[in-house]
C-alpha cells in the first residue's frame, strides 16, 4: 500500500470520528499554542527591551566612580558634577566618535498660573535631540538656533500638558520653572511601550538649562561611535582623556550599553526557555491522549485488521498504516496550534506595545515536534496492532 492510500485512509478514519479527532487534537493544540506564544512574546519582549536600553546603537555611557583616594580628599565629591562643558568639547575632538550626547536634569517646582508641580527639567544639546529621537506631536523641536542662542524655549511631555493645560494646546504659553519663565514651543508625543511611564518632564536648551539654574553640570554622557568596530576605541580614548584632564587614576567608566543589552536579552532568553519548557507539558499530555485514542482505535478495528492481514497485508503495512494515522492527527493538530499561537501571540504584542516575533525555527520545530510526538505515541498502538494474530482478530467481537 502506497503512502497516499495510507493518508487518505487517515484521514477518512479522523473523518469518521470528528468528535473523538478534534478532542484528542485539543491537546496538541494547546500545547503548539502555548510554546509559540510564549516564544514569540519572549523574543518580541527581547527587541523591545534591548532597543530601549541601547537606543540609536553604537553607544558607550560615561559615568565617574571615584576611588577611596578621591573621597577622602573631599568627602562631598560623589555630590559635584561629574562632567563639564570643557569635557565635551574635548571628547568632540576623538576621531572616532560621532556626537556628544549630554544632558543635565533638575527637579524642580513649576507654575502655570495658578497651578503648581514638580518636574524633572531636563537640559540636553543638540546630539542629545538627535540620537534619542525625540517625537513631537505638537509644535515643534528645538532648532540650532535655539542651542547655541540659550532661547528660553521648552518642550513639555504629553503628561504634563494633559495635567496642566487639559486637552488645550499649549504652544505659545509661558511656565515658570521655580521664578524663571519658558515659552512652551513643543509637545512630546505620548510614550509607548515597555518604559512608557508617562513621566512630567520638561526639555530645554543646554545653555538654557545653564541660565535657569546658574549651573554648568553635565550630569549625564553618553558617547555614540562612528561604527561598531570604534566602540571599544571611543572608550579607551575616551576614559585616558578624562583621567587625564581631570587628574584621577581610572575614575572615569564606560558602560557598554550593546554588552548591557545583551546580557539582559541572555537572561530573558533563559527565563523563556523556562516558561515555554512548562507550557511544552501540556505537549506531552496531548501525546498521551493521542495515544489513547489510538489504542482504542486499534481495539474497535481489530476485525479490520484481521481482515487485512488475512489478505495478505504484512505487519510492517499494518504498523505503517497506524502510525501515519497518529502522525496525521498530531500534525493537524500542531498547525493549528501555530495558527492559534500566531494570532494570540499577535493581539498580546499589540496591546503591549512590542512586535511579536515568530521566527520560521519556531513554526518549523512546531510542526516537526509535533510530527515526533505523534511517532513517539503512535508507536505503541501501531506496534500492537500490527502484533495482532489475524484468526483471533476475525473472530474478535
Amino acid at each position: 500500500m502506497s503512502l497516499m492510500e495510507n493518508i487518505k485512509m487517515a484521514l477518512s478514519s479522523l473523518k469518521a470520528h470528528k468528535l473523538r479527532s478534534v478532542l484528542t487534537m485539543l491537546g496538541i493544540i494547546i500545547g503548539v499554542g502555548a510554546v509559540i506564544i510564549v516564544v514569540a512574546i519572549g523574543q518580541g519582549g527581547e527587541a523591545v527591551l534591548k532597543s530601549q536600553i541601547t537606543g540609536a546603537g553604537n553607544t558607550v555611557e560615561l559615568f565617574y566612580q571615584p576611588s577611596e583616594e578621591e573621597l577622602q580628599a573631599n568627602p562631598s565629591v560623589l555630590y559635584e558634577a561629574a562632567f563639564t562643558s570643557e569635557d565635551i568639547r574635548m571628547l568632540e575632538t576623538i576621531p572616532e566618535v560621532k556626537q556628544v550626547v549630554a544632558s543635565s536634569s533638575e527637579y524642580s517646582s513649576i507654575r502655570y498660573r495658578e497651578q503648581t508641580g514638580d518636574s524633572s527639567v531636563f537640559g540636553i544639546n543638540q546630539a542629545y535631540m538627535d540620537l534619542n529621537n525625540l517625537e513631537i506631536e505638537e509644535g515643534q523641536g528645538f532648532s540650532e538656533a535655539d542651542f547655541r542662542s540659550g532661547r528660553r524655549a521648552a518642550l513639555i511631555s504629553y503628561s504634563l500638558q494633559e495635567k496642566f493645560f487639559e486637552g488645550q494646546s499649549p504652544i505659545g504659553e509661558v511656565i515658570r520653572i521655580g521664578n524663571q519663565p519658558v515659552e512652551i514651543i513643543g509637545v512630546l508625543a505620548k510614550p509607548t511601550g515597555l518604559f512608557a511611564f508617562g513621566s512630567m518632564d520638561i526639555y530645554l536648551p543646554f545653555n538654557t538649562w545653564k541660565m535657569v539654574f546658574g549651573k554648568d553640570d553635565v550630569t549625564q554622557m553618553t558617547l555614540q561611535a562612528t561604527s561598531a568596530d570604534h566602540i571599544q576605541a571611543v572608550a579607551e580614548k575616551a576614559t585616558f582623556q578624562l583621567n587625564q584632564l581631570h587628574n584621577t587614576e581610572d575614575s572615569y567608566m564606560v558602560i557598554n550599553m550593546e554588552e548591557m543589552a545583551e546580557g539582559i536579552g541572555q537572561i530573558t532568553r533563559i527565563m523563556t526557555i523556562i516558561i515555554g519548557s512548562i507550557a511544552g507539558i501540556s505537549l506531552f499530555v496531548g501525546g498521551i491522549g493521542v495515544m489513547n485514542i489510538m489504542l482504542v482505535s486499534v481495539t474497535e478495528r481489530t476485525r479490520e485488521i484481521g481482515i487485512r492481514m488475512a489478505l495478505g497485508a504484512t505487519r510492517t503495512q499494518v504498523l505503517t498504516q497506524f502510525l501515519i494515522e497518529a502522525i496525521i492527527l498530531t500534525l493537524i493538530g500542531g498547525m493549528i496550534g501555530i495558527l492559534l499561537g500566531w494570532g494570540v501571540s499577535g493581539i498580546v504584542a499589540s496591546f503591549a506595545g512590542w512586535p511579536s516575533l515568530i521566527s520560521w525555527q519556531v513554526v518549523v520545530g512546531g510542526i516537526v515536534f509535533s510530527m515526533v510526538i505523534g511517532i513517539i505515541f503512535g508507536l505503541l498502538p501501531a506496534n500492537k496492532a500490527s502484533k495482532l494474530d489475524p484468526i483471533e482478530a476475525l473472530r474478535y467481537e
